[in-house]
């Protein structure tokens, strides 16, 4: 007699598939296919994003310069020829326009051009030349009765041009530009004294008016961003570590820090703009803070960052195994030391990455700091630290939104473009915060 009796005719072997096996190795494999589809679908969602960041923002790194040969004409400049920087400083950049006039003028008589229909080819230099050549004079007194050669920003129009932006036809329908300028520009560049190089002034220079897109840049909004990041670096950092350390391993678990740990969860999921109305009403109306200062942009972007660092550093020390701390409580270590020498140095990588995640957040965020006004036009850049935490500035995310809705279409190449710097300091900050956990890590 066995207990095993012996397989009938009508069964299948185990070595056979039978309906009900195949059924479900079939859904295995379309749940597998659904999830590839997914992933393709995401990669290629994000290829095309990219694709379209870089096409339209790639050429804000170029610019169009017209270089001229000016004649600074004592006349005009310094007619009482004492030099003086402050008689000088009255001539207005007006009274510089006439210069750059006479410049085009004379490099059309040399280029030898005849273009039937050519007005105001001066049209064709950024606004922008004036003011160049008035600070270059009152930097340099002397060099006033000379001739110096200069190269000029050329206007949005022209520039579009040599980008593909603009084109003859519709040059004809624009105001701004005409196809007899475009043919000159063709030939002033044939002729050497219009290039396109790389344009650095984008990423130095300050913001300028809508009738100037060629000549704005992103310096001040990179150092107002700037400032801010340092602020909620100094404040969130050590402030949501600490909080999370006091509730994770000292507080005593009852109904208050119950109720504390929900609105640290609520907090994370609250709308960025309801941290903007209360930065407005507690830092610029109570506090007295000034408007479109770093720091108070820094202080409301440092409220939204806490709850993310906090459930992310809990996160992290919940993940350290608890026979770390038995172990160290075994041997005699205090509660204090158990924390600090063993349980947060495992939990460190964790709090590099929700810090990253959290200082990410926050240099993307518009809303909130459209609300306290970090919107202020900066001509020149604000003073250096610490005055500089509390003087006008922009931040990126801003910067990007005011261009947006200008009507010149040179502004959306230049948003694209600070899209693209954006994108390279969040990559820069995950590359610093990998680099950081692998370093930590080897020491464990």
């Amino acid at each position: 007699m066995t207990d095993m009796s012996a397989p009938s005719s009508g069964k299948t072997s185990l070595l056979r598939l039978d309906a009900r096996t195949k059924k479900r190795n079939a859904a295995e494999r379309r749940f597998r296919a659904y999830g590839a589809i997914c992933v393709g679908i995401a990669v290629v969602a994000l290829v095309v994003l990219m694709a379209s960041i870089l096409k339209n923002g790639t050429s804000a790194f170029f610019q169009t310069h017209i270089t001229l040969d000016i004649e600074l004409l004592e006349s005009k400049l310094d007619k009482t020829g004492n030099r003086d920087i402050a008689e000088m400083s009255k001539v207005s950049t007006f009274g510089y326009a006439p210069l750059i006039k006479n410049a085009m003028e004379a490099k059309i008589e040399e280029l030898g051009v005849d273009i039937e229909g050519l007005k105001k080819p001066q049209d064709m230099i950024s606004k922008e030349a004036a003011a160049q050549l008035r600070r270059f004079v009152l930097a340099n007194p002397d060099v006033v009765g000379g001739t110096y050669e200069f190269e000029f920003l050329a206007s949005g129009r022209i520039d579009g041009y040599f980008k593909g932006r603009v084109t003859m036809e519709s040059a004809e329908r624009d105001k701004n530009v005409s196809p007899q300028q475009l043919m000159l520009a063709d030939a002033m560049k044939e002729e050497g004294s219009l290039n396109t190089s790389f344009n650095w002034k984008f990423i130095t220079w300050p913001d300028a008016s809508e009738n100037r897109p060629e000549a704005a840049g992103l310096g001040v909004a990179i150092i107002g961003s700037f400032y801010m990041m340092i602020v909620v670096l100094v404040l969130a950092l050590p402030i949501g570590v600490a909080a999370s350390i006091y509730l994770e391993e000292f507080a005593p678990k009852n109904w208050f820090t119950d109720l504390i740990e929900v609105n640290i969860s609520n907090l994370a999921a609250v709308p960025s703009i309801v941290f903007g109305i209360l930065g407005l009403a507690i830092f610029i109306n109570f506090a007295g803070l000034p408007q479109s200062a770093p720091i108070v942009g820094g202080l409301v972007l440092t409220l939204m960052t806490l709850p993310t660092i906090i459930i992310a550093t809990r996160a992290s020390l919940k993940a350290v195994p608890p026979s770390i701390r038995e172990a160290a409580l075994g041997v005699g270590a205090s509660k204090m030391q158990t924390v600090f020498h063993h349980v947060l140095p495992l939990a460190a990588p964790g709090i590099l990455t929700g810090t990253i995640i959290g200082l990410a957040q926050a240099l993307g965020e518009t809303a909130p700091l459209l609300l306290i006004g970090m919107v202020a036009f900066v001509r020149e850049y604000p003073s250096g630290p610490p005055e500089g935490f509390f003087d006008p500035a922009a931040a990126l995310p801003v910067q990007v939104y005011n261009w947006t809705q200008r009507a010149d279409p040179a502004f959306v190449e230049r948003a694209s473009g600070a899209i693209i710097v954006l994108l390279v300091f969040l990559l820069v900050m995950n590359l610093v915060a990998i680099i950081l956990r692998r370093r930590f890590e080897r020491r464990w």
